[in-house]
């Protein structure tokens, strides 16, 4: 950590970013972090997708340079309700209830955007590496949930942890894979 002036500064593989900010995600995700899962449970009646849901709001919004929004309460629930509504198409697809076949198709150019690909496969490095350095406790914790798809009193279950602890380990990656991710853009 480097001091100038008042202001600390995280420095992470030559890339800096300023405690102000991680701090202030980690404000906001323990500002709205229960309310936007509760929003998002009651929306998909499900608070096993509704935590994933929120998850991934809060990686898209910490990298998304969240010091230019100015509503970010708002935002964050304008980016929840729109994760809900493709989470909902996605379980209607899942479960056929997809629109019938039309006689008329369009033909898609199947070819594959080879620039989308890489970016994505960056993405993935950027994000895994992110995962590898987490604390021990934490990382399992966040591939039990995100990877095996583990429920929270499950994973506290097996790693003789509360609930609570299992939430602060998941909020800890959450703003860590975000901060990784951010910083790769």
């Amino acid at each position: 950590m480097h001091v100038r002036g008042e202001l600390a500064d995280v420095v992470c593989f030559g890339f800096v970013m300023s405690d102000v900010v991680v701090a202030s995600i980690s404000a906001l995700i323990d500002a709205y972090y229960g309310e936007l899962r509760s929003y998002a449970s009651r929306k998909l009646r499900n608070p096993v997708a509704a935590e994933d849901v929120v998850q991934e709001a809060w990686l898209r919004f910490a990298s998304s340079g969240n010091d230019r929004i100015a509503n970010p309460r708002a935002y964050l629930y304008r980016l929840v309700g729109n994760l809900v509504i493709d989470q909902q198409r996605r379980e209607q697809t899942r479960l056929g209830a997809a629109a019938p076949p039309s006689d008329h198709l369009d033909v898609v150019d199947e070819t594959v955007d080879t620039e989308r690909q890489l970016m994505a496969r960056q993405r993935l490095a950027l994000l895994t590496k992110a995962v590898f350095e987490l604390p021990p406790r934490c990382r399992d914790c966040f591939i039990l949930r995100r990877f095996d798809d583990l429920e929270p009193d499950e994973i506290a279950r097996r790693m003789g942890i509360s609930r609570n602890m299992v939430e602060k380990h998941l909020r800890h990656a959450l703003v860590h894979c975000a901060r990784r991710l951010r910083e790769g853009d």
